[in-house]
């Protein structure tokens, strides 16, 4: 009784996945590529490209979705299941509608009315319970159940068919082609048909079927100018890139060489391979891959990244510096990238080293602060060279980060007591101090101590 309860409560109130409960696959190249891909979608939709951001998650179904701010999360099974950039468009087109449209701001539209439902019927199925009329009781509350959470998909279903339109209007006024958001829906439509379509209630559904949607959208997105206009080959490129390194990171090194076997030498495969061969265990066969990507293209900054990760992986950071070096550079300082080398910077233990990492990690974190692996860099190489003021800052950076505010509460004013006053560093330390200890006063039962 209580699990149904609980089941019918989460159900109705929680209308999305939050991306917390996978865990979230970080890569310069393949970031890139969805801000690119996606920044004429972006501005069509009148949003700013600079406040959407782009998550991709390691999971294998084929989803993607918002969940409050700017944030589209993508997940992997999604990008393995596509053919191309256009239909990964078509999908960021759907999720900027419901951003645009102010979906996720106006949930409470749809859970409220649901709610209502579903309370009263509690009500009505305890009264009669309460009365001697235990089944007829637990009818109703059944019935409410139902009907509760007919309500809220049905409200679910109309928000999906209009960012469905939007989806299509921003299409339409950046000049892409939607037939990638139709063929796409196509590969969902064979899900449901090998799931069997008769199997499926369509009134149960978050979504309208695919088949639906396919109709309903067919005659607008072939009406459009951009209808015959080709698909942008360089971002196809590209997809093929990052979707072959995405197989070769989370798939098994099986899968992968079925995928991309011995005799296919193209980029892609060399690229996958290599990931496969690392996690595999086989450096050799990885430096082979990555070499020949390197050849291919001697000053690509993702193949150079590719490359020195597997050497500092492979416990050669020495030997590493020089590729991730380059490719710091050749990405304009890319966070991510900068990361790894200011990591092989520290690994080599060699304290020369460390004033150049220190100013790696530095401008990796200023330009990306939600990245927990370079606070914890930074605060290790601050600590290597004796600077234990700022490697407490550095720790109450990632504690706040990771929300724990006694941690980050205690290690900034450990900072603020070395680091000169009023300097950036200390006002930092300040502002995370402060943060930490409203949390803990605003939730004394969290942090109460055992």
């Amino acid at each position: 009784m209580k699990k149904t309860l609980a089941a019918a409560l989460t159900a109705i109130l929680i209308w999305a996945q939050p991306a917390h409960a996978q865990s979230l696959l970080r890569d310069a190249e393949t970031e890139a590529l969805f801000k690119d891909m996606s920044a004429p979608l972006v501005k069509a939709a009148g949003l700013n490209p600079r406040d959407v951001q782009f998550a991709l998650i390691n999971d294998d179904s084929i989803n993607a979705f918002v969940v409050g701010g700017q944030v589209v999360y993508i997940h992997s099974g999604l990008i393995q299941a596509a053919d191309n950039a256009n239909q990964v468009q078509g999908v960021i087109a759907h999720e900027l509608g419901h951003i645009a449209d102010g979906h996720i701001v106006n949930a409470d539209a749809g859970t409220r009315p649901a709610m209502a439902i579903y309370l009263l019927s509690m009500v009505l199925g305890l009264a009669a319970t309460a009365a001697g009329a235990g089944e007829a009781g637990m009818g109703v509350m059944a019935a409410g159940q139902q009907a509760a959470m007919g309500k809220f998909l049905a409200f679910s279903r109309t928000q999906e068919s209009t960012a469905d339109a939007s989806a299509v209007k921003y299409l339409n006024a950046a000049g892409i082609t939607g037939k990638g958001m139709l063929s796409f829906f196509k590969i969902l439509q064979q899900q449901e048909y090998r799931y069997g379509v008769g199997k499926i209630d369509p009134f149960m559904q978050t979504h309208p079927l695919s088949g639906e949607r396919i109709q309903t959208m067919t005659a607008d997105i072939t009406a459009s100018p951009a209808y015959n206009k080709p698909a942008d080959p360089a971002l196809q490129e590209r997809f093929l890139r990052v979707k072959a390194k995405l197989i070769g990171y989370v798939g098994t090194p099986t899968q992968t060489l079925n995928t991309y076997p011995l005799s296919d030498q193209s980029v892609y495969a060399h690229y996958a391979r290599a990931y496969a061969y690392h996690k595999g265990g086989y450096p050799d066969k990885a430096d082979a891959e990555d070499d020949a990507l390197v050849k291919a293209a001697p000053h690509d900054p993702y193949f150079l990244e590719v490359k020195g990760q597997i050497l500092l992986e492979a416990g050669k950071p020495a030997e590493a510096l020089a590729p991730l070096r380059e490719a710091t550079e050749l990405s304009r300082s890319n966070p991510l990238i900068a990361t790894t080398f200011g990591h092989a910077l520290i690994a080599t233990e060699n304290k020369a080293n460390y004033p150049e990492a220190i100013k790696v990690l530095r401008t990796a974190v200023a330009r990306d602060t939600e990245n927990p692996f370079a606070w914890l860099q930074l605060g290790t190489v601050y600590e290597l060279t004796g600077d234990e003021p700022r490697a407490m800052l550095a720790t109450a950076e990632r504690a706040s980060m990771n929300g724990d505010s006694r941690t980050a509460a205690y290690s900034a004013r450990a900072a603020m007591a070395g680091i000169p006053k009023n300097t950036p560093d200390w006002i930092r330390a300040q502002d995370i101090a402060m943060t930490a200890q409203n949390d803990m006063d605003d939730n004394p039962k969290k942090y109460k101590r055992r």
